[in-house]
């Protein structure tokens, strides 16, 4: 029990570790300031002006609250002072923001959302407003931002005092669009490819363009071609292609010339006088609520995104049991199977601790684990699930420590002998500190695999505040925990197993068969991303190791062999933290992978290229450490009908490799509501978001999504066969 209270001791101080920000009106962050602003020095009962307010550097943009094709818009969450309630927020006029073949709206320079602040009348001494906000920044890539502001202004009722907010709100806080004037007229009706929509102003209009509020109505990339008339004017809408069915009526953002800007609802049929678009309601009265618009316009996440925490939970959850399974965890799940055979003879209450123990080694890894990636992505480190095994340096210690484990299951000395010279206390503690440290073990070599449902879940998961991304985590920790642990609560399903006997020393050197595969893969990984030199030194490592392992089972329990182990060993710690420096790293991991097989080196400029053209993009993203990666390879991507399949719908094959860290490929995969590898996009021409397929796939699976590209490119050929 000693042990257990160190462990929560150390998990409760790793939580007091989380850093505390104290926010402030504004905060500068890449490429955007953003601030908090009210223009009035004082707020006063009832309603009170205050915004949302960005500037930008040249060439970036934030988004509306329909974004087009691809980003988000800002989102925020009040906690405010009592008797304070906020509304949502407002969107000015947008941009059209062309992006190769897709169209953005949004806002570029500088902007401001308006929002209301409602003080009781009983209101007195001061009012704050504090705000976690967090938005998408982009320019050609993206960039998800995050901080958290505050502003307080004195209650009174007397007049205001000239303050710096009322400059920016004077310029920008009245760029909102109208209610449609009474004279307006409007309506619309279907057309062959789209919607012809017909304004009447009673005068000549000469430009005009519209912004649907929801996604996947019109097509956005589309030209609107403007004819004017002698009562205003006409817009022809080209509509989404995925759109099944017409709509009875339009809602949008008409903007005129002169900047004459109204959000309205469009009837179908000829025109009537327009009707203004629904409000978004203002908060019933609350102290801390949460003013979220739209989702993303396309992404995984979006079916988790609508179940929410409880969904991301359950996927995160199936994910962690389905991970039990994956090659990854496989020696661990050896480990544990011979842990819980020599235990089959232990008494009810201590299974039941070695199973709760090692389901605790597994949840603080997680914890920690995910403790450095808020930690990190708070600092503007963009990370995913398995970002450890992108360092050479980690690559190698796990492999020696495998190395040295599997030495040890295969006779060559025994770790706990040494140990048991202390004293035979420490013998009876050490049977729960290998289920704990068992734990750390399997959260270690589970990361580089992602089982399905996986993926989506964590996905959502870093994209959330840090209770929803911890609670997430701790759903996929149970689930890996949940088999041993069940076994351990659940006694009477013991009985199955056989009895402790000779046999028992045979499985254990067995079990150091798949440690020294797993040993051997992390050494192809090295060698794959960082080089010969690289290897060669591990393998020197490995040595040194062997030599270690030599002194400690050919003079077990005596200080002196234990001290030059010791020695040995740091020579080995040493070594993997100088050899990647020192050495060089020569291997280019990601051309290999692009020059091999017909499989081209991924970039989003290519795939934008390539889709302008119209031909059809599969992207691999994937990692030589990623085990899952390397099967769906084996058993579906090189398949001779995958291939032939591919080749038939003339599709262009790339690979993003994530072998090192690639801030470019993080941002693809947090911009497909994903954390990790393997993630696999088709990019279908025509479409502004890529079809992205499971983690874990078959031949069948693949030949499936390709077989529409397959048919329309069979038939174009046939067309222009016929033509000449």
């Amino acid at each position: 029990m000693r042990f257990l209270r160190t462990i929560v001791a150390v998990t409760l101080a790793l939580g007091a570790c989380i850093p505390l920000f104290a926010a402030s009106s504004s905060a500068d962050l890449p490429h955007v300031h953003v601030q908090l602003i009210a223009p009035n020095a004082q707020f006063h009962p009832g309603q009170n002006d205050a915004g949302l307010y960005f500037k930008l550097e040249p060439g970036w943009h934030v988004y509306w609250k329909n974004p087009g094709d691809a980003g988000e818009p800002p989102h925020i969450k009040w906690t405010n002072s009592p008797q304070v309630t906020v509304g949502p927020l407002k969107y000015p006029i947008p941009k059209r923001l062309p992006l190769g073949p897709l169209m953005d709206f949004g806002y570029e320079d500088e902007v401001v959302f308006p929002l209301q602040v409602n003080l009781a009348g009983n209101a007195a001494g001061s009012a704050t407003l504090h705000a976690k906000v967090d938005w998408l920044v982009c320019r050609g890539s993206c960039i998800p931002e995050k901080t958290e502001l505050e502003i307080a202004r004195p209650v009174g009722q007397g007049s205001d005092t000239v303050q710096p907010d009322q400059q920016i709100w004077a310029r920008l806080g009245n760029r909102l669009p109208q209610e449609p004037p009474s004279n307006l007229k409007i309506g619309f009706v279907p057309t062959g490819g789209g919607f012809r929509l017909t304004v009447n102003t009673g005068q000549r209009e000469t430009e005009a363009s519209f912004f649907p509020s929801s996604p996947d109505i019109l097509s956005n990339p589309a030209p609107q071609a403007a004819t004017p008339t002698a009562t205003g004017i006409t817009l022809d809408l080209k509509k989404d292609e995925n759109l099944a069915a017409n709509p009875k009526e339009l809602t949008g953002l008409l903007l005129l010339s002169g900047n004459r800007a109204y959000e309205l609802v469009v009837p179908s049929g000829p025109p009537k006088p327009a009707r203004a678009a629904p409000s978004e309601a203002a908060p019933a009265a609350a102290t801390s609520l949460e003013v979220s618009t739209n989702p993303p316009a396309a992404g995984s996440t979006a079916s988790v995104a609508k179940t929410g925490l409880a969904g991301a939970a359950t996927f995160a959850f199936l994910g962690g049991l389905i991970l039990n399974l994956m090659p990854c965890v496989f020696p661990v799940l050896f480990i544990k199977g011979l842990s819980l055979v020599q235990s089959g003879g232990e008494e009810r209450h201590k299974l039941r601790n070695h199973g709760l123990v090692y389901t605790l080694g597994i949840l603080v890894s997680f914890w920690v684990l995910v403790g450095v990636l808020l930690g990190l992505r708070s600092a503007g480190s963009h990370l995913g699930w398995g970002f450890q095994f992108q360092s050479p340096v980690f690559l190698s210690l796990m492999a020696a420590l495998l190395f040295f484990l599997g030495l040890s299951l295969a006779g060559q000395f025994e770790i706990g002998l040494t140990l048991t010279s202390a004293g035979g206390s420490l013998a009876a503690k050490q049977g729960y500190t290998g289920s704990f440290f068992t734990g750390v073990l399997a959260v270690i070599v589970a990361t580089p695999c992602t089982a399905p449902f996986m993926g989506v879940a964590l996905g959502y998961a870093l994209s959330q505040t840090a209770i929803v991304t911890f609670a997430v985590f701790t759903a996929l920790a149970l689930g890996l925990a949940a088999p041993y642990l069940a076994l351990t609560l659940q006694p009477a399903w013991t009985r199955v197993l056989p009895r402790p006997g000779a046999w028992m020393e045979v499985l254990k050197q067995a079990v150091s068969v798949p440690i020294f595969g797993t040993v051997i893969w992390l050494a192809w990984v090295i060698a794959n991303a960082y080089g010969a030199a690289v290897l060669a030194a591990l393998l020197a490592s490995f040595l040194l190791l062997a030599i270690a392992g030599w002194f400690l089972g050919r003079w077990p329990a005596k200080g002196w062999s234990s001290a030059i182990a010791a020695l040995l060993i740091l020579v080995v710690v040493l070594t993997a933290i100088v050899a990647p420096k020192q050495l060089g790293q020569t291997a280019e991991a990601q051309n290999q992978a692009g020059n091999s097989s017909g499989w081209q080196p991924w970039s989003a400029d290519a795939v934008t290229r390539f889709q302008s053209q119209g031909r059809p993009v599969f992207v691999d993203f994937t990692a030589s450490w990623c085990l899952s990666c390397q099967v769906n390879e084996r058993v579906a991507l090189g398949k001779p009908e995958v291939r032939k399949a591919f080749a038939d719908a003339n599709v262009v094959l790339m690979r993003a490799d994530w072998t090192r860290y690639d801030e470019n490929i993080t941002r693809a995969l947090n911009g497909f509501g994903r954390s990790g590898v393997p993630t696999y996009a088709l990019y279908v021409p025509g479409e502004s978001q890529p079809r992205l397929l499971p983690e874990v796939l078959t031949p069948g699976i693949v030949t499936n999504a390709l077989a529409p590209l397959t048919h329309g490119s069979t038939e174009a050929a046939a067309s222009s066969s016929n033509h000449q």
